[in-house]
């Protein structure tokens, strides 16, 4: 990202500085489920190689002990825990617990262990306990992957970074239904909230 047209003056104003790998990485998939991962309700652009590259990750995270998490949009059959983002994308009514679109991508599927949130707002932590599972595994470090990227990817990111965790956006593990948004959000981020790498560069990181 840093070729961006614009980013002298990010540059110059000390921002994107990295924090760093912590000791203890957690993985976090926010909202890879089959809703997403199809173009024809709430997917399309480049999510689908986002999914396959996460595959990989998540692998690699497994055989590494991280603590994994996933997040489902998740409302009650009735629409009685909907809010104003419902409002915005009514069809988000249509994710509730049963609903074949809001499971997790079977290539993701969770194995034991693995905490699944359930949430009906954008970001991963808002009315979870999400933040309460991270501490309690003693985690330094949030790897975020998921979609969309400008969306509850984005509001993640910025919560963990606001609960104080070290923050990685996993770059070609994240994607959105539009380009220009997804571009744009990595840059962003990248500036403010967290570092941007590769899944390659995540590995080589932590493998040394």
């Amino acid at each position: 990202m840093s070729g961006h047209p614009e980013a002298d003056i990010y540059h110059r104003q000390g921002m994107g500085q990295r924090a760093g790998m912590g000791e203890r990485p957690a993985l976090v998939i926010v909202d890879f489920v089959v809703g997403f991962a199809d173009p024809a309700h709430f997917g399309g652009g480049n999510i689908a190689p986002a999914i396959a590259q996460t595959v990989r990750l998540l692998a690699f995270a497994r055989h590494h002990r991280w603590p994994v998490a996933h997040t489902r949009v998740v409302y009650a059959d009735d629409g009685a825990d909907a809010g104003v983002f419902t409002r915005k994308a009514p069809s988000l009514l249509k994710l509730t617990e049963a609903n074949p679109l809001s499971q997790i991508v079977p290539e993701l599927a969770p194995a034991k262990g693995e905490y699944i949130v359930r949430k009906q707002g954008a970001s991963g932590f808002f009315g979870t306990a999400l933040a309460a599972w991270l501490t309690q595994q003693r985690a330094d470090t949030v790897v975020v992957a998921g979609c969309t990227t400008s969306g509850c990817v984005r509001a993640t990111v910025v919560d963990s970074m606001q609960h104080n965790f070290r923050t990685i956006v996993a770059t070609d593990c994240v994607g959105d239904r539009a380009l220009g948004p997804h571009e744009a959000n990595l840059f962003d981020m990248g500036q403010k909230y967290a570092d941007l790498m590769t899944r390659t560069e995540i590995e080589v990181a932590v493998s040394g």
